[in-house]
């Protein structure tokens, strides 16, 4: 059967899917992972991690349900990893991937999914998150700064492709600044090496200032940035795959593969609507192929997450910065909007916001979880007054 449903359009789906995603996020996962103080072979390690765990989810999950289930690291979780993660080390960061695994298995096997999402109302989770991505949008411009024609460029690029190809913007970025680079001559080629990655084994130092200050934020924001909207995509292109069973699987790929570097696998949504649509193939019952190519592009991927890792170190850091911080654009608009848009939230989602932008740490906890608890606080006593 799937060599009768196999198509050249939704193999090429997938492999858009996978080159999009990683084109337009590994910048933030290797500053994730360099911020926890991890070499350039624990990177490597992360990438293999997270790409056998991307590939086994994508490949088993869409044979299984024949629908085009994609998965993906947490692009808002990497960035909040970037920015949290500063000042503990590597054996405590895998700590809280491990947590917030296990968390998410026991999310997804009781059915708490809907109950913990509207728990924190929404408005509160989107100012974290816009907090959180806040500095990544300010590097654009420092780095715009140091490196005027590189980043200015990028810049250019990315404004003419969200007006005449949205859905690549960030890959025509990445393009243009490869461009810049080489024309420049600021690519260090000494740097670039070939060889498959070796899994590096870690092992985690439970922290609980890192758990709350870390594993609670990346557990909301991966539920509230991922998996809503991952759902929300198989929903709309009418598939009616059951939510619990793709939570847990996601959660148990993290909690198997966290002590290689797996920090988050959850639901795609952005590259998932590549393979979810009737570009994938008009027949929607054969789209799932496209799902299991992603997977099989994902463990390629994986497997070369060294020499990712060696040419990502290879391009100026203004690159990388402006790269991040683009990509990240269209979700920190969308945040502050979801933010904003009510009357009752507003004053509350702006402290939160606020809170957890300026990165004020208490008790050895990170910026995210005051800025949800000064939220939820301001909240509680808005609505009061206000009744």
């Amino acid at each position: 059967m799937l060599i009768k449903d196999l198509s050249l359009s939704a193999v090429v789906a997938g492999f858009v899917a996978v080159l999009v995603g990683f084109a337009s996020s590994v910048a933030i996962v290797l500053q994730a992972a360099a911020a926890a103080g991890a070499t350039q072979d624990m990177m490597a390690s992360w990438l293999l991690a997270l790409g056998i765990g991307m590939a086994a989810t994508c490949i088993g999950l869409s044979w299984y349900y024949k629908a085009p289930v994609i998965t993906a690291w947490s692009t808002p979780g990497a960035a909040l990893l970037a920015t949290s993660l500063q000042g503990l080390t590597i054996h405590e960061a895998t700590a809280v991937f491990i947590f917030t695994a296990a968390l998410g298995v026991i999310i997804g096997l009781t059915g708490w999914f809907d109950k913990l999402t509207r728990l924190i109302p929404l408005p509160l989770a989107s100012a974290m998150l816009a907090g959180i991505l806040l500095q990544f949008g300010l590097t654009i411009f420092t780095s715009l700064q140091q490196q005027l024609l590189l980043v200015g460029l990028m810049c250019l690029s990315y404004l003419l492709a969200k007006r005449f190809s949205p859905r690549y913007a960030i890959l025509w970025v990445l393009v243009t600044g490869l461009a810049g680079v080489l024309l420049q001559g600021q690519f260090d080629y000494s740097a670039i090496t070939l060889s498959l990655t070796t899994p590096v084994w870690i092992t985690p130092h439970w922290s609980l200032s890192a758990l709350l200050g870390v594993g609670l934020p990346l557990l909301l924001v991966t539920m509230a940035s991922q998996n809503i909207p991952g759902v929300a995509v198989i929903r709309s292109s009418g598939y009616h795959t059951p939510v619990s069973p793709l939570i847990s699987s996601t959660a148990v790929a993290t909690l198997m593969l966290a002590p290689w570097g797996a920090f988050s696998i959850n639901l795609a949504a952005i590259t998932a609507a590549i393979c979810t649509g009737a570009e994938a193939h008009p027949d929607k019952d054969k789209r799932y192929i496209a799902g299991i190519a992603a997977g099989v592009f994902y463990l390629l991927f994986g497997l070369a997450g060294a020499t990712v890792v060696a040419l990502f170190a290879a391009f100026p850091g203004e690159m990388i910065a402006a790269l991040a911080g683009l990509a990240l654009l269209g979700t920190i608009g969308a945040n502050l909007a979801v933010a904003t848009a009510e009357g009752e939230h507003r004053e509350a989602a702006i402290i939160t916001l606020l809170v957890t932008a300026s990165g004020v740490s208490f008790l050895g906890i990170a910026a995210a979880f005051w800025g949800i608890v000064a939220g939820a606080i301001s909240l509680l006593l808005l609505n009061s007054r206000r009744r």
